[in-house]
């Protein structure tokens, strides 16, 4: 089974806390090896034991056990991260106002925004994965996750461009 990378959405903002040597714990419990997390925004790499999406599955219904609080798993390879950074459509003057959203399932929405959501952002769905370029920055956008989970419609959770590089680097034999 290769490496994989998978990212939580929202955990350790708004009080979903999840301890990331807690979670590196848990996928051990589920029978994976290769284990890393990389900073603390719920970027998971390991080798699952078994299914990509069992285990993916496996390991939500876990953390909702334990911490109380749902959160999907949003698996990707380091080859299909790598794709995604490589067709990222926008020229960033600065990589942490670009980001990827990267899609829990395959979007049912257009990802039509109005051009009062869109203000001096750019967004541009390319396969599972919207790609983000937020003008003030993402804590100033008017494309919200509820925004972007209602125009797509499929849950996802967004990584800058720096550390989606950091996990491609991290990941090994890529």
């Amino acid at each position: 089974m290769a490496e994989i990378v998978v990212l939580l959405r929202a955990v350790n903002v708004g009080g979903a806390k999840l301890p990331m040597a807690r979670l590196r714990e848990i996928v051990a419990e589920l029978g994976a090896s290769d284990i890393s997390t990389h900073i603390a925004s719920g970027n998971l790499l390991c080798t699952p034991g078994g299914g990509v999406a069992e285990f993916a599955r496996e390991l939500e219904r876990r953390i909702a056990d334990e911490f109380g609080f749902s959160r999907e798993a949003i698996v990707r390879t380091p080859a299909e991260l790598r794709a995604a950074l490589d067709a990222y459509p926008f020229a960033p003057a600065d990589e942490r106002r670009a980001h990827i959203h990267f899609l829990y399932s395959d979007p049912t929405g257009d990802a039509e925004f109005t051009p009062a959501q869109l203000g001096d952002d750019e967004a541009r769905l390319i396969g599972r994965d919207l790609h983000l370029r937020f003008d003030a920055g993402a804590g100033q956008t008017k494309l919200t996750t509820a925004v972007l989970q209602r125009a797509l419609g499929t849950p996802g959770t967004a990584r800058n461009l720096r550390t989606i590089r950091a996990l491609i680097e991290k990941a090994r034999g890529t």
